[in-house]
């Protein structure tokens, strides 16, 4: 049976910055699911358990025998490891865009200590304000294509508690059994394509800013597709 795209968007944003790829997957022939992930920042962390929940139950759509090609961009690299392992189905590959890539074992911060140095003094009873508030508007204009699709992406992102970003999410043994690769968009995410090279993983660069999939989806579908089938 044909594997089914699961493209899973950061927590930091929203659904809509993988729907333009989804598109053109779909368009190409493929089955694609897009979980969201707007709900997991309610409550007391630990976090990560909500969005290995909010995958599983969307992939219930998916037929029983089909097998399923995870894609994660930006910070949900840290979770697919708990991904995977809360899977029951098959995984015939992984692609990694522009993304945090997990420890190797034990557990992974979701951030650095200097990234938290610099979000503290941002946060009001806890809540941290929308991602794309945290920088200054010549960093954010260039990542969307047009004012639309970024009120779009604005409108849709959650105001995470700060202690999303003090958690550890834990690395499974074994998660990396199958072929995982990496796609790069740019800096600064360049060392951890190099990692992802170190590791054995194949790596594809598509030159962007970070939201790169929703200014060239064409060329971001084209990327999974080649990994995907390659592996």
């Amino acid at each position: 049976m044909k594997p089914t795209f699961v493209l899973v968007h950061s927590p930091s944003v929203g659904p809509s910055t993988w729907q333009p790829v989804a598109e053109h997957l779909t368009a190409a022939g493929h089955q694609v699911r897009v979980p969201s992930l707007l709900h997991i920042g309610a409550g007391d962390p630990p976090f990560w358990p909500r969005v290995v929940d909010a995958v599983r139950e969307d992939v219930r759509q998916v037929p029983a025998g089909s097998p399923l090609r995870l894609v994660v961009h930006s910070n949900a690299g840290l979770f697919l490891p708990v991904i995977r392992s809360g899977l029951d189905r098959p995984v015939a590959g992984s692609v990694f865009v522009d993304a945090a890539l997990p420890a190797r074992s034990g557990s992974t911060p979701v951030a650095s200590p200097e990234l938290l140095e610099f979000l503290r003094p941002m946060a009001v009873n806890g809540r941290l304000p929308r991602w794309t508030d945290w920088w200054d508007e010549a960093d954010v204009a260039p990542m969307f294509p047009d004012p639309l699709v970024r009120q779009t992406v604005v409108d849709e992102q959650p105001a995470l508690p700060l202690s999303y970003y003090e958690q550890r999410i834990p690395v499974p043994d074994s998660w990396d059994d199958h072929p995982c690769s990496y796609v790069l968009f740019g800096p600064p995410y360049d060392s951890l394509a190099d990692e992802a090279r170190e590791r054995g993983w194949r790596v594809a660069h598509l030159p962007g800013a970070h939201l790169h999939q929703i200014v060239d989806p064409a060329g971001t579908a084209r990327h999974l597709v080649e990994l995907t089938t390659a592996t």
